[in-house]
């Protein structure tokens, strides 16, 4: 029997309304963001608290407001942290933050976006040390790992740039931190650049999936516009290479 679903965007727009209706998104709102919510600072304990975490050593993590905490945990716990530039839009899209080089009231301020770009250390792709673990932000995600962020594809962007250059492979844990509000039962109409999560973090607890969505490969270039290759430098670059 055919079975309905619902577009990516109803997706999103449905798990925003549904975050502020109960109340439990955090200002300025969760419609078109990755919403910041209630008990992220929980979420991000818990998932400190996972194995995988406690095993990894560099961490690539995403610059929204809900992951702040992780990022501060994971410079407090000694973690390199990678993190890219909002929109790729620098040659040099990636920073690289060494905790051993920031003092206290450093790190503090190096786990938000504007710290991270004034404490990161401007990288080249190929000076990136391997990453064992990767923090997405998310607005919506289902039991299955699958996972759908606001829509800019950056975050699948910036997963597929490090597979081309072998810093992310297979051994790589992906997670997230959501409310659980945000974790669906139903199918999410991914596509080839979606980038499915292994563990899903909330104020309760840590869940480790059965991934049922295999990862991107690198970067899908036939999923790519011509513009939105003009707009990122890195990518231009290797278009045209």
């Amino acid at each position: 029997m055919f079975r309905w679903m619902r577009s990516k965007d109803q997706v999103r727009r449905a798990v925003w309304r549904a975050m502020d209706r109960e109340r439990v998104s955090r200002f300025p709102g969760a419609e078109g963001r990755i919403p910041n919510f209630a008990g992220a600072k929980l979420a991000a304990q818990k998932l400190a608290a996972h194995r995988l975490w406690k095993r990894a050593k560099v961490v690539k993590a995403n610059p929204d407001s809900p992951q702040t905490h992780a990022r501060r945990l994971a410079l407090e716990e000694g973690k390199m942290l990678v993190m890219a530039v909002p929109r790729l839009h620098d040659q040099h899209p990636f920073r690289l933050l060494d905790p051993k080089r920031l003092t206290k009231a450093q790190v503090r301020e190096a786990a938000t976006i504007k710290g991270a770009l004034k404490h990161g250390r401007i990288v080249a792709i190929e000076e990136i040390p391997e990453i064992d673990f990767v923090l997405c932000g998310s607005v919506a995600v289902n039991l299955s790992g699958g996972r759908l962020g606001k829509g800019g594809g950056f975050s699948d962007l910036e997963y597929g740039l490090l597979i081309e250059e072998a810093k992310i492979d297979d051994h790589t844990h992906v997670a997230t931190t959501v409310h659980p509000i945000q974790i669906l039962r139903e199918h999410l109409m991914l596509t080839d650049h979606d980038l499915p999560v292994d563990l899903i973090a909330t104020p309760r607890a840590v869940i480790e999936v059965e991934r049922m969505y295999k990862r991107p490969r690198g970067i899908l270039w036939d999923h790519l516009q011509p513009p939105q290759i003009h707009e990122i430098p890195i990518l231009e670059r290797m278009g045209y290479a």
